[in-house]
């Protein structure tokens, strides 16, 4: 059996699909649905089990799993609960580092490129403690993702016991389906598709930097498909462990991403770029771009899909229809 915390989140919905396509239907989901749609995600799915966080430590009594792909977290990276995001980011990680380190069960979970901050660093999955320690992440989130890298790292480096498989994800800019019940968190895409599709104007922030363009802020954006389509390797490679950026390693702009979506569906471009609000202006990412080198240089060839390619697939398949699941 599998279990795949976060299974009814964004990336952890789509991992279960590509389970079930593989011909996987011992699937164990752990996550809260809550009241907000989020079991759409899963309506497609077929499942072993859907366990709730709060009893996952008896539900792991006992058991015998192929893996745990961990990718369940406190994701917003606006979150201000610091005891809340530690005891579910961190703590709860921990708790099943450890179970699968006992129980000799390959282990892949989620980190974030929010951990390398401002950038300034560099975006090097370096996974040595002492490029880790050098890194300051910006926001809650990003602190607790990097201090379970830490904990993992610092094992690693000293022999310590660890799962046979052991392999952290930095996933950059992922987008779509199974997004929406992200609200404010969602991708940029996904929040103003309607607008594209009514002709309404849609908005992107003006730059407040010289030498850029306005709409011209740069993301690695990287479609969901081929975060999964990473992970189902990892799966298939047990000798794989590490720490890996999941990002296409090419940086491309709001406009382009917006652009794209306007070209999938036929339309001529209406683009108001506004000014960007004083209060986030001193923190806001110009520029991000991850380095993909280890994941190539561990075997993944699996190459990663063109923005104009990934935004057609998402607005063809699935944000242009009525339904909109996975």
């Amino acid at each position: 059996m599998f279990l795949v915390t976060g299974g009814a989140g964004f990336i952890g919905s789509n991992v279960v699909a590509a389970l079930n396509d593989a011909g996987r239907s011992d699937v164990a989901v752990c996550d809260l649905l809550g009241q907000d749609g989020k079991w759409r995600n899963l309506a497609k799915r077929q499942l072993a089990d859907v366990v709730p966080p709060a009893e996952l430590g008896d539900w792991l009594k006992g058991r015998r799993l192929t893996a745990v792909i961990h990718l369940g977290a406190i994701s917003e990276t606006t979150a201000t609960d610091g005891d809340l995001v530690i005891e579910t980011n961190f703590r709860l990680s921990m708790r099943l580092l450890d179970w699968c380190t006992a129980n000799a069960t390959p282990f892949i979970y989620a980190s974030s490129a929010a951990t390398y901050g401002d950038g300034e660093q560099g975006f090097d999955d370096d996974a040595s403690v002492e490029a880790l320690r050098r890194l300051r992440p910006m926001n809650l989130y990003g602190w607790s993702k990097n201090l379970f890298d830490l904990a993992v790292a610092e094992r690693a480096a000293k022999g310590a016991p660890l799962p046979p498989q052991w392999a952290g994800l930095k996933f950059f800019n992922v987008f779509g389906p199974n997004e929406y019940h992200k609200g404010p968190m969602m991708s940029v895409l996904a929040r103003r598709f309607d607008d594209i599709k009514a002709g309404r104007v849609v908005q992107l922030f003006k730059s407040h930097r010289e030498g850029i363009a306005d709409g011209d802020q740069r993301r690695d954006f990287i479609y969901v498909d081929d975060v999964v389509r990473v992970t189902m390797w990892l799966i298939a490679t047990p000798r794989v462990s590490g720490l890996f950026n999941v990002g296409t390693g090419k940086a491309r702009s709001f406009k382009d991403l917006i652009v794209s979506a306007y070209g999938a569906l036929g339309l001529e471009p209406n683009i108001q770029y506004v000014d960007m609000p004083e209060q986030i202006r001193g923190s806001y990412q110009y520029f991000t771009q991850s380095v993909v080198d280890r994941l190539g240089g561990a075997g993944y060839n699996g190459g990663f899909t063109r923005l104009e390619d990934a935004v057609g697939a998402y607005v063809k398949g699935f944000l242009d229809r009525a339904d909109r699941y996975r």
